[in-house]
This record gives structure tokens, C-alpha cells and sequence, in this order.
């Protein structure tokens, strides 16, 4: 595996609620690219870097302990949107993508998870969220 190659993670949430804002989360849990969800989905592309191993690195990807690497979305007050009675975050698990996924990845291919967009109580869906069907590469 190519140490270093920049691979792209798209992420969108499928149902955001509509006055909220979403945004990437930096290493030092900082709002990136923030926006204002309306009626439609809500999309971030991550770039993150491929190591040995496989191992993600970058701006955006977080760990826990030597192998769990995740991407934080920042939701309502988390994302910088002052008053917002929300402030939560959803947490993008990408260190057990399949390999065939990354080596598309590699290729060229973008890796798209397709998130739940709200929660039991109609609010933002946070915590740890699996992609609705899985990942999968797109594009290219």
C-alpha cells in the first residue's frame, strides 16, 4: 500500500434537519466548512491520507488508541452556530474500510457513506452512525 497517497471520504447525511448547522471537525475539535442544513442532504469531502498498515492520517481523522481512526461532524453549537439549542457530534468510523474499498480508493474512486440524518427524537443523529448500506466507491 502506497504510504502517503491522499484517498477522498465523502460523507453525506442524508435527512439533516433543516435550520441546523454541520460542519467537519478539525484535530483540535475546531468547526471546518460549516453550513446551514436546508431541505436537502448535507455533503463533506475529507481527504485523508493512506499509510501502511492500512493507517489514516490527515486533518480531519482522529484516533482512538493504535488502530481506530474516525472523522467527527460537528452538529448546532459544536459547528459554531451560536444559540443553537443542540450541540452534538457524529462520530465516522473508517479504519475497518474494506480493503477492496481502499484499493478503489487508490484507484481514483471517491468512498461515499450515506449517513442517518436525525435521531429517535426527530433532532440531529449523533454519536457513532453507520453509513446506511455500507460504504462504496463512486466516481472516478
Amino acid at each position: 500500500m502506497p504510504a502517503g497517497k491522499t484517498i477522498m471520504l465523502r460523507l453525506r447525511i442524508s435527512d439533516p434537519v433543516p435550520g441546523v448547522a454541520y460542519s467537519l471537525q478539525d484535530k483540535k475539535s475546531r468547526p471546518v466548512d460549516a453550513m446551514i442544513a436546508g431541505d436537502g442532504p448535507v455533503t463533506f469531502d475529507v481527504p485523508a491520507r493512506v499509510a501502511d498498515g492500512p493507517r489514516f492520517l490527515g486533518e480531519f481523522v482522529r484516533s482512538e488508541g493504535p488502530e481506530r481512526r474516525f472523522v467527527y461532524i460537528a452538529i448546532g453549537g459544536q459547528a459554531g452556530q451560536a444559540g443553537m439549542h443542540w450541540s452534538r457530534r457524529v462520530k465516522v468510523d473508517i479504519h475497518l474500510l474494506p480493503t477492496e474499498l481502499i484499493a478503489a480508493a487508490l484507484a481514483g474512486k471517491v468512498l461515499e457513506a450515506n449517513l442517518p440524518g436525525r435521531d429517535k427524537d426527530g433532532g440531529p443523529a449523533c454519536a457513532t452512525l453507520q453509513p446506511i448500506g455500507g460504504w462504496r466507491a463512486v466516481g472516478g
